[in-house]
């Protein structure tokens, strides 16, 4: 045990490799325990919110902890072994964030901003993807929970309230089309108007005054959360560019760690 702490103080690039995994470790470690969390049961039980992003948080935490935690006792033991595992791993992992990325894009790059919101300005799979009805109940449920519309109520007059800059979940969820001609009262309550809408939008039909339903069941409701999950990507691809760097530079230090260790072993034989 002695002789392995000896070789790890010893080794500088074993240090730096080590350094950097302990970081990996703690942010995969916080990844995990944000998953935990999520489904921890609590007076009422975990929400479906909560639910639906636990089994994500759990899986790129642990495969993030896995990795580093190979990482680091493959450098302080400086056994080629867990370096050969943890160089395998790490591979998987850029890979898959190399293909998050190509994902993300892929699915972000369509479309632009509409102050209305259509389904038609994304791509075919996400809009599968959050009409399913079971996927779309779960996204119902986390816009109940953070109360986006109810944000709303101010008090302000129609022309304060059409020159605000709405969110896209704000503008497709907590308001009717402006198509279907409504009254606005307030914020979230608007007046149908007397004689039937010409207008073939089904939404005019789906809204509601009701505070519990609003327009969260309209098309333009599911456009807008697809309109801030692109917003969002774009961000969380950009955090992405980053880790993939930060795993590619601690890549080539295991690279470097385990040619190190290789050619050690090789000189203390041909001693």
């Amino acid at each position: 045990m002695s002789m392995c702490k000896t070789s790890c103080i010893k080794g500088g690039i074993y240090a730096v490799f080590a350094s950097f995994n302990v970081l990996t470790l703690l942010f995969g470690a916080a990844v995990l325990a944000g998953g935990i969390y999520a489904g921890a049961p609590r007076h009422r039980g975990a929400t479906d919110c909560e639910r639906f992003l636990r089994a994500p948080a759990l899986i790129l935490g642990a495969a993030i902890v896995v990795v580093s935690a190979a990482g680091i006792a493959g450098a302080c033991c400086r056994a080629s072994l867990l370096l050969w595992l943890y160089l395998i791993l790490a591979a998987l992992l850029i890979l898959a964030a190399l293909c998050f990325a190509a994902f993300a894009l892929a699915v972000t790059n369509v479309g632009r901003g509409f102050k209305e919101y259509r389904l038609g300005g994304y791509s075919s799979w996400l809009r599968r993807k959050v009409e399913d009805g079971r996927t779309w109940g779960r996204i119902r449920s986390c816009l109940a929970e953070a109360r986006v519309c109810r944000s709303l109520q101010r008090n302000r007059t129609f022309d304060e309230f059409v020159n605000d800059h709405l969110s896209p979940v704000q503008s497709g969820c907590c308001k009717p089309p402006t198509e279907c001609n409504f009254t606005y009262l307030n914020e979230t309550y608007w007046t149908k108007p007397p004689s039937p809408s010409n207008s073939s939008n089904p939404d005019c039909n789906t809204w509601s005054n009701d505070q519990s339903e609003l327009c969260y069941g309209c098309q333009s409701c599911k456009a807008g959360v697809l309109g801030n999950l692109k917003n969002s990507w774009k961000k969380i691809a950009i955090i992405n560019a980053a880790f993939i760097v930060l795993l590619i530079v601690v890549y080539s230090l295991g690279c470097c760690v385990l040619w190190n260790n290789r050619r050690h072993k090789y000189t203390l034989v041909g001693k």
